[in-house]
């Protein structure tokens, strides 16, 4: 190094590369920055972390088959494991739109551990002595491999840990919240107008199905998800790696995570393909569709005070505007609408890039893997903040309820079976041209019994 620069000079096989010298990465990596100059975003943590786990337990495996000194995988590991427990992820720079196989975040994990492995071990910064990022922390493996099942692995791990729980506390609210409702009645809604009575708790419950099935839909994607192609290598064939290479790393990530990996049954298709991905991503976006559903009915439910509806009120959570006092906007919904869109707008990118891998490898996997871990992240959040701030402090406005709904003139509805359809269509027209109530006309005409319309109009018969 030269004692007015700050940087060291590494190699790879294209010649010599100036690296900053606090930095971690090498040459391989030095270039990608210099590269790929496209966006602000960068590979997501929990890829970066997974991949870091995969190197711990190919240096293990690796160890075990007696293909790696134990000096080399010991020091390896502990690199990997600073990774995988910390949160320090200056030292993975490279931008998302890069190589379409995720290669050069491959190398960049390879040689951050490699220097401070070699760093554990001499003291000193240096990605090719004694421990070289190829030939020990990439032994057994490929970024065709590699990258694949650091985006399955990152996505259990998240479904596992953040989507599911939030959604379950999701559907646990709405559920407390239907029961607390369950005998309030209102005027129901079809096309945006009146239609026959509902209560609360059934109109909730229809939202708590929403997202039970939701996490029906997620788990039912686990059996793929948790197949890891690693082993496979460049082309699924295993070229250059043990025949245990593959159970052994597999074996140490469950053992790792507690998630019940397996590997790849056929790793052809776990290397050349992402369908995986576009499948979750596919129920990911069904979910979004569903917050947004419900997100909508909170809105307009909530919409007034004096010209919407006026229905439920949501808790009050900031001043909605900066020139009209007093005035509150539903933000968090709003807020989840547009995490919606953007999940909807990712699956479109990953249905797009899961198409395009080409023979043995799809090239897209940076995005891939980015666009589907960011689903997961948004919707995790999303759903936490609608169960918490939003439908945990709904409360009914059941005195503009009660009013709305003795107006309702479509609850003519439950005579049809008794007077007919075209009679109580003529009821309704009635009701509407002179202003009148269903029960005004009723008595008005004749048409049944006085005891009889009070029964017949009940409104908790109806639900």
């Amino acid at each position: 190094m030269n004692e007015n620069e700050n940087y060291r000079v590494e190699k790879d096989s294209l010649g010599e590369v100036k690296v900053p010298f606090n930095a971690y990465w090498g040459a391989q990596t030095q270039r990608a920055i210099e590269n790929f100059k496209i966006s602000p975003y960068k590979m997501p943590k929990e890829i970066i972390k997974s991949i870091a786990l995969i190197k711990y337990a190919s240096a293990e495996a690796n160890f075990e088959l007696g293909l790696l000194e134990k000096e080399y995988a010991e020091k390896i590991k502990i690199s990997a494991e600073e990774i995988i427990y910390g949160d320090d992820f200056s030292n993975f720079p490279i931008d998302v739109f890069q190589t379409g196989s995720g290669t050069s975040t491959n190398m960049n994990v390879n040689e951050v551990i490699a220097t401070r492995a070699n760093e554990l071990i001499t003291g000193k910064k240096n990605t090719t002595y004694p421990i070289h990022p190829n030939d020990h922390v990439n032994k057994g493996q490929s970024s065709n491999d590699v990258i694949p099942s650091s985006i399955r692995i990152a996505a259990a791990l998240l479904l596992e840990s953040e989507l599911i729980p939030k959604l379950e506390k999701l559907k646990q609210s709405i559920s407390q919240k239907s029961y607390q409702l369950r005998d309030i009645i209102k005027t129901g809604r079809t096309h945006l107008m009146d239609a026959v009575p509902i209560s609360f708790g059934q109109e909730f419950s229809g939202w708590a199905k929403q997202i039970e099935n939701g996490i029906e839909r997620i788990k039912s994607t686990f059996p793929r998800l948790l197949e890891l192609p690693i082993g496979g290598t460049a082309v699924g064939t295993g070229i250059n790696t043990h025949p245990e290479f593959s159970k052994k790393v597999v074996k140490i990530i469950s053992e790792k995570t507690g998630i019940p990996f397996k590997t790849a049954e056929n790793k052809f298709e776990g290397i050349a393909s992402m369908d995986i991905a576009n499948e979750i991503s596919g129920q990911l976006k069904t979910i979004a569709g569903s917050l947004m559903k419900i997100s909508n009915d909170i809105r307009l439910m909530n919409s007034g005070p004096i010209s919407g509806m006026n229905e439920i009120t949501i808790p009050s959570l900031q001043p909605g505007s900066s020139i009209m006092p007093g005035k509150v906007n539903p933000i968090i919904p709003e807020a989840v609408r547009m995490v919606c869109a953007k999940v909807i707008g990712n699956d479109t990118t990953i249905s797009i890039s899961s198409s395009l891998g080409e023979f043995e490898l799809n090239t897209m996997l940076p995005i891939i893997g980015f666009c589907l871990i960011e689903s997961i992240t948004l919707l995790s959040n999303a759903s936490y903040l609608l169960s918490k701030k939003v439908i945990d402090g709904i409360r009914v406005n059941q005195k503009k309820v009660s009013e709305v709904l003795e107006k309702n003139l479509i609850t003519v509805t439950v005579l049809t079976p008794i007077i007919g359809y075209e009679k109580s269509a003529e009821i309704y027209k009635k009701c509407i041209s002179e202003n009148k109530s269903i029960r005004e006309v009723l008595l008005e005409e004749k048409i049944l019994p006085p005891e009889k319309i009070d029964e017949y109009l009940d409104f908790k018969k109806m639900v």
